[in-house]
């Protein structure tokens, strides 16, 4: 029984890993791709790598805080409150 849910609770984090990483590059990709469209238009300063690299900077931390709530604490939260409605209620 508990080697079940130990295994079940494994693939669900290799799942959720497999996830977050592929979200992970491809928001970063839309993020560069807007950044170097903005500068494109006109609106960035100075040498257009530095641009790009400067606003990738500002967005990482944030966007690797963000997504790692999406993908690992929301899915788990709803697990619980379900198991819980189901087993309690």
């Amino acid at each position: 029984m508990i080697l079940g849910f130990l295994r079940l609770a494994l693939l669900g984090l290799v799942v959720q890993t497999a996830i977050f990483l592929l979200l992970l590059v491809y928001l970063r990709s839309l993020r560069r791709e807007a950044l170097e469209k903005e500068y494109d238009a006109g609106d960035g300063e100075g040498r257009r790598e530095d641009y790009i690299e400067a606003g990738m900077n500002d967005y990482g931390p944030r966007l690797r805080i963000r997504l790692a709530l999406v993908v690992y604490l929301v899915p788990q939260v709803l697990f619980v409150v379900l198991f819980w409605i189901h087993n309690f209620s």
